[in-house]
């Protein structure tokens, strides 16, 4: 009984943003008893499409395509300054088509390394909270970058002219403001010591990499089917790559499942749909910048989107939510985890800088996003 109690415990400690969503979406049924239009509340593409990004994704990390390009790009760094920005800038530009979280697990642990052996231990909480910010900002250019955005442009059915008319702002500021806080950083020397030069492992799998996921690309603009999709990353992992199937994240799939589940039947009762839509009319932004930093923005992209007609907001308001507490990101957590467990970590410190810098970073960001929607 005990260790059960202790899984049970451990579960939620690790899934806690998934066991709100199954409590969630449990309490809901007394409310709306299930029936056939269950199915319809879930979003076949967006679940048929993160998978496929998580495992193509996980293949070329396997490959060691995201060591090259590491190493290629940090090679150059003639001071600290100049890594940390390198560092940062990595999670700004990768994010926009890896997404914020396989671009944090790529590399901040990259990052914890190498700065340790540089000798720039006290330069580890700064990097990790820019390489986070970066990540999320970065990550809102485009609707692969995170499954907010995915979400959102397929629900949505929005086009690609008023997508980026929203995030190009909003992630250009994100970008500027970055640039400066790279500045807290001294130019002093240093010298990288790469002991040894990655290679991709596998060139006829990282071209097949490169066509699935141009295959996905295609599918998240509707310029490809799911279906065909879905069958190509299928066939690679079953035939060539079935070590991969372990890799993908089922929990965030089976967040957005009992999300779907949550937000569906809550838009089914008459009187909530009500106060809801009311208190989000002409405050969409707003409202989803606050509700992210409670519950992440990618549970508030799914519920809000049940209640308003305003894609644009939404996306602006969700992808500025992902600044803030360190919750309203679920990838920010990602690089929380990964710095608990250096030696030495000051959890505490890491969160009072956390939150400092990303309460400075939301105002002008939100700001822009005024302008931009």
């Amino acid at each position: 009984m005990e260790k059960t109690e202790n899984k049970v415990l451990k579960f939620i400690k690790d899934e806690p943003v998934l066991t709100v969503a199954a409590i969630a979406a449990l309490i809901s049924a007394f409310f709306v008893k299930p029936d056939m239009q269950y199915i319809d509340y879930i979003d076949f593409k967006v679940i048929s499409v993160l998978f496929c990004l998580m495992a193509v994704v996980a293949g070329f990390s396997a490959l060691g395509v995201f060591d090259v390009l590491a190493q290629k790009l940090t090679k150059s760094a003639s001071n600290e300054r100049t890594l940390a920005a390198v560092l940062i800038m990595l999670c700004f530009f990768s994010s926009m088509l890896i997404t914020n979280d396989v671009a944090l697990i790529t590399f901040v642990p990259f990052a914890i390394t190498l700065l340790g052996m540089c000798s720039m231990h006290d330069k580890i909480i700064p990097v990790l909270t820019l390489q986070t910010i970066a990540a999320n900002t970065g990550s809102s250019l485009t609707p692969v970058g995170n499954p907010q955005n995915l979400f959102l442009y397929s629900t949505f059915s929005m086009n690609a002219g008023s997508f980026f008319s929203v995030t190009v702002p909003i992630v250009l500021a994100g970008f500027v403001l970055l640039v400066l806080c790279c500045l807290i950083f001294k130019p002093k020397k240093l010298t990288v010591p790469f002991t040894a030069h990655g290679s991709i492992s596998d060139k006829k799998a990282f071209i097949r990499g490169i066509i699935l996921f141009l295959l996905s690309i295609g599918t998240v603009f509707s310029v490809i089917p799911v279906w065909l999709s879905l069958a190509a990353v299928l066939l690679e992992l079953i035939i060539f790559r079935r070590e991969l199937f372990k890799h993908v994240d089922y929990m965030l799939l089976i967040t957005f499942v009992c999300f779907f589940v949550f937000v569906g039947n809550i838009a089914r009762i008459d009187a909530v749909r009500e106060v809801l839509s009311s208190l989000l009319t002409g405050r969409e932004l707003v409202v989803s910048v606050l509700l992210s930093q409670v519950i992440s923005n990618v549970p508030a992209a799914v519920m809000l989107s049940g209640f308003t007609d305003n894609a644009q907001a939404l996306v602006a308001g969700t992808n500025i939510g992902g600044l803030g507490t360190i919750i309203a990101s679920l990838a920010s957590l990602i690089t929380f985890k990964f710095y608990t467990r250096t030696k030495g970590a000051k959890s505490a410190r890491y969160l009072l800088y956390f939150t400092v810098v990303n309460a400075v970073m939301i105002i002008p960001m939100l700001i822009v996003g005024f302008f931009a929607v």
